[in-house]
Order: structure tokens, then C-alpha cells, then sequence
């Protein structure tokens, strides 16, 4: 059965549940919401999703958003299939979750603040508050110094295996990286450096660049 992924190729959120899908080798289709029209908060999506927010997926019956979720159900669901993204002990498996913690409450905020200021507000015709940005990528800075220790010691965040907290982070830096402008944060880090390089170049994820490209 083909899954059925709601929202833009082009979002963050919804290119997180992308790459997971293909580094599991799990067959989906994507159906464009599009964000601009609005089509997000119309009666037919807020019925598969009350806040209005993408991405969602459909699997037969089963109907589930929230990226983060949405990618911890599909690394469970399909565990002996593709990469194995949870780790193989109870152990591994509860660090991953750390850092997949830590991705969405120390370091997708500031991402997404730093994107919206420097990228949507101008494409909206909207003033950029540089004080705003400013501060944002100094407490960003701060988080990636952090990420820059714990690399020192594994080659992946939760240890010494591509996993979840990874791949989660492939959307945001990748706007940090391209349209904010801003990829001196992960330049001027040797150990952030070397590993963004090192999961930015995955097959699965160039597979998500792929379909963006198209759209």
C-alpha cells in the first residue's frame, strides 16, 4: 500500500517524513497542499488536521501528522526494513529520542524564527527585524556549539549511527545553509561541518532535493 503524504515538497516538515520514507524504502506519494492559496485551512484539510498544519499521512485507514510522530511510527513500523533509524538497544533507542528532543525544542525554533525573518517576510513584501535574527543565531550558535562537543566524541549525534535526531535535521539546515543565507553557523563548526556534509550527501536525501527541484 502506497502512503499518502498531505503538504508541499517544499516545507521543512513535510521533507522530514520525505526522507525518512526513503530511507526506510517505503512507497509514498505526495499530495501538494498548497500553503500560499491557503488550501491548509480550508474545511477539507482542517478534517484531517484540526490545526492546520502539514504535513499529514494517510496509511490505508490510518491517519497521522506531526512530522516527528509521523517518522518515529514509520522507523518502528517498518524497523527490519531500510535504515535502521532508532538504534538496536533500549539504550540507543532512548538517545535518539533525546536529541530528536532537542531538535524540536532547542534548535527548530530558532531555525524557523531565522527563516521566517530572512526569507518568508521579504517574499511577503514585510520589514525583516534584524535584532530579532541577530539574537536568534547567537542562541542558535550557542546550541550548535554544543552539537560541536557531542560530535567530537560520535560521528552522529546519538552516537556512531545515522538515526532520527539526523535525518530531522536535514530541512532546517538546509534552509540555514541555502536561502537564509546564514551556513557560516555550520561552516565555522569542524565537527557540524563534517557531519552535514556526511548526511546532506545520503541517497535518501538527495532523493527529497530531487523532488524539490520539480516543484
Amino acid at each position: 500500500m502506497v502512503v499518502k503524504i498531505y503538504g508541499p515538497v517544499t516545507g521543512a516538515c513535510p521533507q522530514r517524513v520525505m526522507a525518512c520514507l526513503f530511507d526506510k524504502e517505503i512507497d509514498f506519494e505526495v499530495e501538494t497542499i498548497r500553503l500560499e492559496l491557503g488550501e491548509h485551512k480550508r474545511p477539507e484539510f482542517l478534517a484531517k488536521q484540526p490545526f492546520g498544519q502539514v504535513p499529514v499521512v494517510e496509511d490505508g485507514d490510518f491517519r497521522l501528522f506531526e512530522s516527528r510522530a509521523i517518522i518515529r511510527y514509520y522507523a518502528a513500523k517498518y524497523a527490519d526494513q531500510g535504515t535502521n533509524l532508532l538504534g538496536k538497544t533500549l539504550e540507543e533507542r532512548a538517545l535518539v529520542d533525546q536529541w530528536l528532543e532537542v531538535e524540536a525544542h532547542n534548535f527548530n525554533e530558532l531555525i524557523y524564527t531565522i527563516v521566517f525573518q530572512v526569507v518568508i517576510l521579504p517574499r511577503m513584501g514585510q520589514t525583516t527585524d534584524s535584532e530579532l535574527v541577530g539574537i536568534s543565531e547567537e542562541k542558535l550558535g550557542k546550541v550548535l556549539d554544543i552539537y560541536e562537543e557531542q560530535l567530537s566524541k560520535n560521528s552522529y549525534l546519538a552516537g556512531d549511527s545515522f538515526s532520527l535526531t539526523d535525518l530531522g535535521h536535514l530541512p532546517g539546515i538546509r534552509y540555514l545553509m541555502n536561502e537564509a543565507g546564514k551556513g557560516y553557523l555550520v561552516k565555522d563548526r569542524k565537527n557540524v561541518n563534517a557531519w552535514w556534509e556526511n548526511i546532506s550527501n545520503r541517497p535518501a536525501w538527495k532523493k527529497v532535493l530531487k523532488l524539490m527541484e520539480k516543484n
